[in-house]
C-alpha cells in the first residue's frame, strides 16, 4: 500500500470557490470544471483524483473549521468573551442570514467534493477497463469505495446543518431533505429530494462503499483516507440519527467488538513511552491514537488554512497572551469529576500553562486546549492551533451503541458502554447505571464530556428536541449570554444560501430559516 502522505497529501489543498451573485455552487464553474479529455484516463490519474478530492476536504470550511467548530459554538456549550473578535458572532447569537459567507462555504464546499466525487464515479469504470494490473485493479475497487465513503460523508453533514431532525419514516417522507446530485457531466433537477430519500442515498452510498473495500487491506488506526471501519462507523452514525437502533447496534458493534484490536479506546492510564504523556492525551498533542478511525491529514505546509484552536487560545496573535475568542461554559466544566482524565487533555488555564490571558475578564478562566495544535507542528515549524481533525472516533461508536440500546430500553448493556467508556478515562471509577428516567441526561452529558467542540451538540439538541437557556456568565459577551432557544427554533436548521435559492433554474425548497 502506497505511503500515507505520498498518496492522499502530494499536492496542496486548492481554494474552494464560493459562489457569488445568483450563481449556483452546484453547478460547475469554467474555472473549476474538469476538462472531461484531459482527466481520469488511468490509474496513475485516478490516484492524483483521489488526491485531490481529500485535499479538498482540507478546506477550513469543512472538518477543519467551520463544519466542525459552529455547531458546538452555535449551541450551548462556549461564552463569547467581552472584548472578542466577532469570529462566529452570528452564530453564537443566533442570528443567522442565509447570506452569511461561512453558511455559504459550508455548502460550496460539501457540493464541491460530492462533485469530485461524481467525476471519479463517472470516470472510474472506464479506468478500470484499461488497466491490465491485477494489483492496480483491486486497488481501483478500494479507491471507489473510498469515494462512495466520502460522498456519503459530505451528504450526511449536509442532512444534519440544513434539514431537519428524522423522527420517523412517515415525517421523512414529507420533509425536504437535499439536493441529490450523483451525476458529473449530465444536468439534473436543482430540487431537494424527500429527507427520507436523501437519508436512504446515504446509506445506499456506504452500502456500495462496503462492498467495495477490504477491511485487511484498509483498516488501520489514525488512518488518514476512508476505510471499511470508518464505513460501518458511518453507518451506525446515520443509523441512530433515522432511529434504526438496530442497526446502530449492528455496525457499531462491528468496530467496539469485531475488531476492537486494531481500534482499542485510548487509555487515561497508559502513558506513551515517548512523551510520557497518556494515550489519550497523546492522540490530541500529537495527532495519533489507536481509537481514531480517521482523521483528515494535514501537514505543515499543507493544512488548507484551518485552524481548530485559534478562536479559543489565539495565542498567535502575539505570541505572548491567550486571546480567546470563546471560553468553555462553566455548566460543562462542571460535569467532569477530578478522576476524569479527558480534563486536563481539554482545559486549562494560562497559568498553569504559563502564558496571561489577554483579556481581563477571563484571565482566571480555563480555556480549551484540546486544538492547543500538533506538538510537531508548534516544535518544528511554530504552527499554533493546527490538529488534525477527527471525524470519527471509536468512543463514538460506544455513545451510539449506549443511546441505541437506551432506546430499546436495554439499560444493563447501555450501562456496560457507557462503563466501558468511561474506565477508559477515569484514573479510577467511572461504572455509571441508566434508567428510564435518567438515560437520555445521562448520554448528553456524557456526549458533551467526551465529543466537546467536535461538532455534534446542535445536531443532538436537535434530534432530541432540545432547546437550552444560556445565564451569563462572569467576562462573557453581554448580548447573546442570556438567551433562551426553545426545541422548535427555526434556526436549529441552517438556511438555504440565498444564490442557491435565486440562481436559475432552482427549485430548490426554503427552509423555515430563510424566511
Amino acid at each position: 500500500m502506497m505511503n500515507k502522505l505520498s498518496r492522499y497529501i502530494k499536492i496542496a489543498a486548492a481554494a474552494v470557490l464560493l459562489a457569488a451573485g445568483t450563481t449556483s455552487c452546484l453547478e460547475k464553474f469554467p474555472e473549476s470544471a474538469i476538462p472531461e479529455d484531459e482527466a481520469m484516463e488511468n490509474f496513475n490519474d485516478a490516484v492524483e483524483h483521489l488526491t485531490g478530492i481529500y485535499s479538498n476536504m482540507l478546506s477550513s470550511a469543512l472538518f477543519n473549521g467551520y463544519l466542525t467548530l459552529i455547531p458546538d459554538i452555535q449551541a450551548d456549550l462556549v461564552y463569547a468573551v467581552e472584548g472578542n473578535s466577532n469570529t462566529y458572532g452570528m452564530f453564537w447569537r443566533w442570528e443567522l442570514r442565509p447570506t452569511d459567507l461561512e453558511i455559504e462555504a459550508v455548502y460550496a464546499s460539501l457540493y464541491a467534493v460530492i462533485g469530485s466525487c461524481n467525476f471519479f464515479l463517472e470516470r472510474v469504470d472506464n479506468v478500470r477497463a484499461a488497466e491490465t494490473d491485477d494489483h492496480n485493479l483491486d486497488l481501483l475497487d478500494n479507491y471507489q469505495g473510498e469515494v462512495y465513503a466520502i460522498r456519503a460523508m459530505c451528504y450526511s453533514k449536509l442532512l444534519e446543518l440544513f434539514c431537519k431532525a428524522y423522527d420517523s419514516e412517515e415525517q421523512a417522507k414529507e420533509d425536504p431533505g437535499v439536493v441529490l446530485r450523483t451525476k458529473y457531466s449530465e444536468p439534473e433537477p436543482v430540487k431537494r429530494a424527500s429527507l427520507y430519500d436523501s437519508y436512504m442515498f446515504v446509506m445506499s452510498d456506504l452500502e456500495k462503499a462496503a462492498g467495495l473495500m477490504d477491511a485487511e487491506l484498509t483498516d488501520q488506526a489514525s488512518s488518514y483516507v476512508m476505510s471499511n471501519a470508518a464505513i460501518q462507523a458511518l453507518r451506525a452514525r446515520v443509523s441512530l440519527y433515522m432511529h434504526d437502533w438496530d442497526k446502530a447496534i449492528e455496525y457499531s458493534s462491528i468496530l467496539i467488538d469485531e475488531r476492537k484490536k486494531t481500534f482499542p479506546l485510548s487509555s487515561t492510564k497508559v502513558a506513551s513511552t515517548s512523551t510520557g504523556l497518556n494515550d489519550f492525551g497523546y492522540m490530541w498533542q500529537y495527532d495519533a491514537g489507536t481509537e481514531v478511525i480517521w482523521e483528515l491529514g494535514l501537514t505543515p505546509t499543507s493544512y488548507g488554512g484551518g485552524s481548530l484552536g485559534t478562536v479559543f487560545l489565539n495565542f498567535n496573535r502575539d505570541y505572548t497572551y491567550f486571546y480567546p475568542d470563546y471560553v468553555p461554559a462553566q455548566w460543562v466544566l462542571d460535569l467532569y469529576t477530578e478522576s476524569d482524565g479527558r480534563y486536563s487533555s481539554y482545559f486549562a488555564d494560562g497559568e498553569s500553562l504559563g502564558i496571561g490571558v489577554g483579556y481581563a475578564g477571563v484571565s482566571d478562566s480555563p480555556l480549551l486546549i484540546k486544538y492547543f495544535g500538533n506538538m510537531t507542528f508548534i516544535n518544528t515549524y511554530n504552527i499554533y492551533h493546527v490538529n488534525m481533525p477527527k471525524p470519527l472516533r471509536v468512543a463514538e461508536q460506544y455513545l451510539i451503541r449506549a443511546e441505541a440500546y437506551c432506546r430499546k430500553g436495554d439499560w444493563t448493556r447501555a450501562s456496560a458502554d457507557l462503563s466501558a467508556l468511561r474506565d477508559a478515562r477515569f484514573a479510577n471509577g467511572g461504572s455509571v447505571s441508566v434508567n428510564e428516567s435518567t438515560w437520555l441526561d445521562m448520554i448528553s452529558e456524557e456526549r458533551v464530556r467526551e465529543l466537546y467542540m467536535e461538532g455534534f451538540r446542535l445536531n443532538d439538541l436537535k434530534r432530541w428536541h432540545r432547546g437550552f437557556t444560556r445565564k451569563f456568565q462572569a467576562g462573557a459577551q453581554p448580548t447573546g449570554s442570556d438567551i433562551t432557544v426553545s426545541a422548535d427554533d427555526p434556526m436549529f436548521v441552517w438556511p438555504i444560501p440565498q444564490h442557491e435559492l435565486l440562481a436559475p433554474g432552482s427549485e430548490i425548497e426554503p427552509n423555515e430559516s430563510n424566511k
